[in-house]
C-alpha cells in the first residue's frame, strides 16, 4: 500500500513550498496522487518524492518549466539526456558570458581610459564598389545576423569567382543603437561584376571622412573603444550626422583565434585639416 502525505508534509519532504506545489499541480508538472473532491486537499505518495527532487534540481539550474515537462515526459533515456545536455550547454555558455563580463569590468576598473588616446586617427574613405547585405535588425540579434550575412557574402563571391578587394565592413544606423532596432549593412569590397543572389546585391559604399580607433580581440568589450572614440570626437567638436562604420581588418574569415581579431571603428566627422 502506498504511503500518502499531506501537501504540508510533502512540502517539508521535498523542500518545495506549498505555493510551488499548487502551481505545479495547476500546470500539470507534478500532480497529487489524490485530491479530495469535497475539501480540495491534496495528498502525495512517497513514490513521488524522487520526481519532486528531480524537478527541484532542474529548476535550481534555471531550466524553464516547459523543458522540465519535456524531460519528464521524454519517451526514452536518449531523448531525455539530449534535452538535459542542451540545457547544460546553455548554462555553460551563460557562465562563460558572465566570466567574460566580470573580467571586462575588472579591466575597466583597473585601466581607466587615457585623456587623449594615441591610437585614434583620421582617414578619408573613397566610394568603394562592394557586395552587401542590408536589413533592419534588432540590436540583440545584430551579432548573429552579422555572422550569417558575412558568411553569405563570402560564399557568393567564391561561387561567382569574384575576389574580395579589401576587408569586410559594416554600416550601422543610429537607430540601431538608440532604439535597439535599425538598418544594418554588411559589405565586402570587390572588383568585378556580381549577379545579385538571395540577400546579396551590389553596392557602392559611400565616401566618408572618419575618426577611427582599433579594437583588438572579439566583439566583447568593443563598447570601450566606442566610448573612447566618441569622447575624442565630442571633445574636438568633429562629429557629423551619419552611420557608424566598422571594418573587420582581421576577423573570423581570416583566423579562428579571436585574440587576433582587429576591428576598426569609424565615426563620421567633418575633417578640418589634412
Amino acid at each position: 500500500m502506498k504511503t500518502s502525505l499531506s501537501i504540508g508534509d510533502f512540502s517539508r519532504a521535498t523542500h518545495l513550498s506549498v505555493k510551488t506545489l499548487r502551481y505545479y499541480h495547476r500546470i500539470r508538472l507534478l500532480e497529487p496522487a489524490d485530491v479530495d473532491p469535497h475539501t480540495g486537499y491534496r495528498r502525495y505518495t512517497t513514490e513521488q518524492i524522487p520526481t519532486a527532487q528531480i524537478i527541484r534540481r532542474f529548476r535550481d539550474l534555471d531550466m524553464p518549466v516547459h523543458e522540465v515537462q519535456a524531460v519528464l515526459s521524454a519517451p526514452d533515456a536518449q531523448a531525455r539526456n539530449t534535452l538535459i545536455a542542451g540545457h547544460l550547454s546553455r548554462l555553460e555558455e551563460g557562465l562563460s558570458r558572465t566570466q567574460t563580463a566580470v573580467t571586462s569590468l575588472r579591466d575597466l576598473l583597473r585601466q581607466p581610459s587615457p585623456a587623449e588616446p594615441a591610437n585614434i586617427a583620421h582617414r578619408s574613405v573613397e566610394a568603394t564598389p562592394a557586395v552587401a547585405v542590408t536589413e533592419t535588425v534588432d540590436l540583440d540579434d545584430a551579432l548573429n545576423w552579422y555572422q550569417g550575412a558575412l558568411g553569405e557574402l563570402y560564399a557568393t563571391l567564391a561561387a561567382q569567382n569574384v575576389p574580395p578587394a579589401g576587408p569586410a565592413g559594416g554600416i550601422f544606423s543610429g537607430d540601431l543603437f538608440t532604439h535597439e532596432r535599425g538598418q544594418a549593412t554588411i559589405f565586402v569590397p570587390c572588383v568585378g561584376t556580381l549577379r545579385p543572389l538571395g540577400r546579396v546585391s551590389p553596392l557602392v559604399v559611400p565616401a566618408v571622412e572618419l575618426a577611427t580607433i582599433e579594437h583588438l580581440g572579439p566583439h566583447t568589450g568593443i563598447d570601450r573603444a566606442y566610448g573612447t572614440l566618441a569622447t575624442y570626437v565630442t571633445r574636438h567638436a568633429l562629429a557629423v550626422e551619419g552611420p557608424i562604420r566598422e571594418y573587420y581588418l582581421t576577423g573570423r574569415h581570416d583566423t579562428t583565434d579571436q585574440a587576433q581579431w582587429r576591428t576598426e571603428i569609424g565615426w563620421p566627422i567633418f575633417r578640418t585639416h589634412i
